[in-house]
């Protein structure tokens, strides 16, 4: 998504940030077959790591999206109970998928990751017109 805003020149307006609903891997590189699978698209991972989301993202955030149900979920659940700001929503809601959870790649092999790639390429990208959209409102 980063990739996407920035070649829409849209980075000043659009701030694109990554979290887990786990601290499992916080400061952590994402996976080596992430990387590849980016670098092989032109997208760079460069100095990214991994991070725990916060009541801080709650607030400061005007979209939260989830790649699972479950995690849409957890996220819920662990909301502050008042003044949120941000909305609450999977990924591949429509009109940006059907509803799927996004798998996780990381016990497959590197199919996995190209298929997970496309899957949320195709995702941001319908993202990036509905932000457009609500830019120019």
């Amino acid at each position: 998504m980063r990739h996407l805003v920035h070649e829409a020149g849209l980075s000043d307006r659009i701030v694109v940030d990554s979290a887990g609903t786990g601290a499992w891997h916080a400061g952590e590189a994402p996976d080596r077959r992430s990387i590849a699978t980016a670098d092989a698209h032109g997208v760079s991972l460069a100095g990214q790591r991994a991070r725990q989301v916060t009541d801080a993202d709650y607030f400061d955030a005007h979209l939260v999206l989830a790649m699972d149900q479950s995690n849409l979920e957890t996220l819920t659940r662990r909301a502050p109970s008042s003044g949120v700001k941000a909305r609450l929503e999977l990924l591949m809601s429509s009109p940006r998928g059907e509803g799927d959870d996004v798998p996780d790649p990381y016990y497959g092999g590197d199919q996995g990751f190209e298929q997970v790639y496309q899957m949320v390429l195709r995702a941001c990208s319908v993202l990036l017109e509905e932000l457009k959209g609500e830019l120019e409102a």
